[in-house]
């Protein structure tokens, strides 16, 4: 029996118009009216998934940047923070600079739970638009490895590029140095080797609640939420998904647009 629901942000329970639907926030709180406790995993920063958070009245903490940084609201506890080691992070800053790829992307730094860039390119203002957040454009973003990021972002329009970056990088790194993913197709994103949605997800509901994955339903949307889809006993992938996505779900929802996680929760926790 159910007993934790899992969400996804983008793509998932907000769409185009960045917001949740109605009917999802309906289907939520009915979930939650059961007695299953409703949580959100996301790649966003913290301050950028807050609202999402409060909207869904959610009693749990928080999982951002892909489960790196876990907090409860309610008392701002941290319960885990993973950042990637500073010297992993020059490196990656040192690849990103190489000729082919310096004028292709927009570099993003998450320290602290506030955004660093070299400059504020049009990718990086259309990303801070929609998430709410004022980026701080430093130049050199050797400046910031003080401490070390949560998270690392490299944004390029080219889906292709992004592609080939992560398939350059994946031969250079091991699983065990470095977690490496995508959360859209324009977004390559990198964080500390032990961070993932599953384990994330797992530290909810066996570290904090004391339950099994089987009592775990999860919902998502991209490559960033195959771990914690795997992890779950319902593991529901979106119809907007990619195909190999879609492909390691147990079912497949209708789109985003089409509150495809509400159906899920009507159909899975509901009926």
């Amino acid at each position: 029996m159910t007993k934790l629901l899992v969400l996804d942000i983008d793509g998932t329970i907000s769409g185009e118009s960045n917001t949740i639907s109605q009917r999802v926030k309906e289907a939520i709180a009915a979930v939650q009216a059961k007695g299953i406790q409703v949580a959100i995993a996301t790649g966003r920063m913290y301050r950028s998934a807050l609202r999402f958070h409060q909207e869904i009245n959610s009693t749990l903490p928080l999982a951002a940047y892909q489960g790196a940084w876990i907090q409860d609201p309610a008392n701002q506890k941290i319960y885990q923070h993973l950042p990637l080691a500073r010297k992993t992070a020059q490196q990656l800053l040192d690849y990103f600079e190489q000729p082919q790829w310096r004028s292709l992307l927009s570099i993003h730094f998450y320290i602290n739970d506030q955004l660093y860039v070299r400059e504020v390119t049009r990718e990086t203002a259309i990303y801070a638009q929609r998430s709410g957040i004022t980026p701080i454009a430093v130049g050199d973003l050797r400046q910031t490895l003080d401490n070390e990021p949560t998270k690392i972002l490299a944004l390029c329009d080219d889906t292709e590029a992004i592609t080939n970056l992560l398939g350059t990088l994946r031969s250079q790194y091991t699983p065990a140095e470095l977690y490496l993913t995508t959360s859209v197709a324009t977004f390559f994103e990198a964080t500390n080797p032990f961070v993932n949605k599953g384990n994330a997800v797992r530290y909810l509901a066996e570290e904090l609640l004391g339950i099994q994955n089987t009592d775990v339903m999860t919902i998502g949307d991209n490559f960033n939420d195959v771990e914690m889809l795997e992890y779950a006993g319902i593991g529901v992938a979106m119809g907007n998904a990619p195909d190999g996505v879609q492909a390691i779900a147990q079912w497949v929802a209708p789109t985003v647009e089409e509150d495809g996680a509400a159906v899920a929760m009507e159909k899975f926790l509901l009926s």
